[in-house]
């Protein structure tokens, strides 16, 4: 947990109702937010919306070159990385099983997948040498119950959460590691093996059914969005894992869904 420390915390798709909401509840928690986008102005309009001191950034996340870049920048402003909080997504959807498109599949396999893959990839040292490391992303209930017209878009979550997943276990191996470090020979005889810390970094997947903003309400003010989460009760719950013990938290499927 972070013991009331400053943190370093990405939220990667920032520029939405879900990344402006999670970067401003972050930093109303007292951490230092980097918001990422694709696009210069939305980026810099959503750092905005979020409240003062949320630093925006652009970055391609399905180019590893660019992703590797980003860490460098925040690096050279505030060190290591603590949190990313990963919100790329997108939805495509179809009739059935036939006309499931190739366009379709690499939009969410790019969006879904390879942000998520190069994010992970780059970041994961930081994240499992952080005293509170957090990863989470946003799937979606339909990887547990997929639908025809829905096919590619649940395969492609269901792919993003096996990824996260392994994180977690690499997590877990990398806190192995450095709780069996030998003892020092000088000490291991007049004392017993001290106990392994606890987990410090923790992989996480967030469901919902699909996500509902102010915005979307105040269009639809006759509907009532049954099962939806609000992406003010999406933030509470990014920056609640960064006072979870990470043991409660790595591997772990929660569902934010009503």
């Amino acid at each position: 947990m972070s013991n009331g420390r400053t943190l370093n915390v990405l939220v990667t798709g920032g520029s939405g109702p879900s990344g402006i909401a999670t970067a401003r509840a972050l930093r109303d928690a007292g951490h230092r937010v980097f918001t990422v986008g694709s696009n210069d102005a939305r980026i810099e309009a959503a750092a905005a919306e979020a409240g003062g001191g949320v630093t925006a950034l652009v970055s391609d996340l399905a180019s590893l070159a660019d992703v590797k870049a980003l860490r460098a920048s925040v690096a050279g402003m505030a060190g290591n990385v603590d949190g990313v909080i990963h919100l790329v997504g997108g939805w495509r959807g179809a009739k059935g099983i036939t006309d499931q498109s190739d366009d379709d599949w690499d939009f969410l396999e790019r969006n879904a997948i390879t942000t998520l893959r190069n994010v992970t990839r780059v970041f994961f040292d930081d994240l499992a040498a952080s005293d509170t490391g957090r990863f989470a992303m946003v799937s979606s209930t339909a990887v547990s119950s997929p639908t025809a017209g829905g096919a590619s878009y649940a395969a492609a979550k269901a792919a993003a959460e096996a990824w996260t997943l392994a994180v977690a276990d690499g997590f877990r191996r990398a806190h192995a590691a450095t709780a069996g470090a030998p003892e020092h020979e000088s000490t291991k005889q007049e004392s017993t093996k001290p106990e392994n810390p606890e987990l410090r970094s923790a992989a996480a997947i967030l469901v919902v059914k699909a996500l509902v903003n102010a915005e979307m309400r105040a269009k639809a003010p006759e509907r009532s969005f049954p099962g939806f989460t609000d992406v003010a009760d999406l933030a509470a719950a990014a920056t609640g894992l960064f006072s979870t013990p990470a043991s409660e938290l790595n591997g772990q499927r929660l569902l934010l869904s009503r």
